[in-house]
């Protein structure tokens, strides 16, 4: 006697959203009925007759040695086992586990709160959906920074989170922090990433700079107030030490023009600028001779 029928399945992974091919191998097949159904036990197909009104299911080959079923635009609900059953004078059956996952799309980073010198920043970084969970890691210049991780599960898939706190300074405003997403759907070596520029607030900085350094009478002037912080500055005070401002003097925000100089307008100049952070001036001393 020849050897007796038999059927075997293989498992199957898929992408969300990709294609997947469930094959059942037959085995000294001699045109017994073959049923394929899905884990919910409905008959997909009825010896390559379709049962189930489902597009996205067709039969790509029924021959004597397998049944290949394609499946388009895979969902998460069509996750689970599906039967090869093999009506003969016993009935056999292998299941066809379909595993679907979820890739996570680039990470969200945001801040929780303004970051102030001195201070802490929260920066949080999210992956809303993924199956099996991601794994979120933050890096600055290469270098691997530690968070704290968190999951939650959402039906059947995971939101995932990771929380970075980092104390500033104003050195770093400006400097980039990444979040990095590994998963097994992605592809070798592949990454989704996040960059997130530090935005540091900081109190503010003035120096003023003259036009020139030797002034003679008639000479004209002008003083720049260079000014630094984060929110930066954009009042800018000019004074002369108890004194007023001389009459021709022209205030227009940093700068201060003197013309037309004599010893009336000797003293001592002063711009300040401030932000919420504090406030900055500096002087300089005019001898006009």
């Amino acid at each position: 006697p020849g050897r007796a029928q038999e059927v075997q399945a293989e498992n199957v992974t898929v992408l969300e959203g990709g294609t997947a091919e469930i094959t059942c191998h037959l085995h000294q097949y001699d045109g017994s009925i073959v049923v394929i159904q899905n884990p919910a036990r409905q008959t997909l197909f009825f010896n390559g007759t379709r049962a189930l009104k489902d597009e996205r299911f067709q039969l790509v080959e029924f021959s004597r040695r397998r049944l290949r079923l394609r499946l388009a635009r895979a969902r998460l609900e069509d996750e689970g086992g599906y039967f090869c059953q093999l009506y003969a004078d016993d009935t056999h059956h292998q299941i066809a586990t379909l595993t679907v996952l979820v890739p996570p799309e680039n990470p969200v980073v945001e801040a929780v709160a303004a970051a102030v010198e001195g201070g802490e920043v929260e920066l949080s970084c999210l992956v809303p959906r993924a199956r099996p969970p991601a794994t979120l890691r933050w890096f600055r210049d290469r270098r691997e920074l530690q968070g704290s991780s968190s999951r939650e599960q959402r039906g059947k898939v995971f939101l995932q989170r990771n929380v970075l706190r980092l104390r500033v300074e104003r050195r770093d405003h400006g400097a980039i922090v990444t979040c990095e997403a590994t998963h097994p759907a992605l592809q070798r070596g592949q990454r989704r990433q996040t960059q997130y520029m530090l935005d540091v607030q900081y109190a503010p900085t003035a120096r003023i700079h003259p036009s020139q350094s030797v002034l003679r009478e008639g000479d004209t002037l002008v003083l720049t107030c260079a000014v630094n912080g984060n929110p930066l500055p954009t009042d800018i005070a000019w004074s002369r030490g108890n004194e007023s401002l001389p009459p021709r003097a022209v205030a227009r925000g940093e700068v201060l023009t003197l013309p037309a100089l004599g010893p009336q307008d000797n003293g001592t100049y002063s711009c300040q600028a401030g932000n919420p952070h504090g406030r900055a001036a500096d002087h300089y001393v005019l001898v006009v001779y």
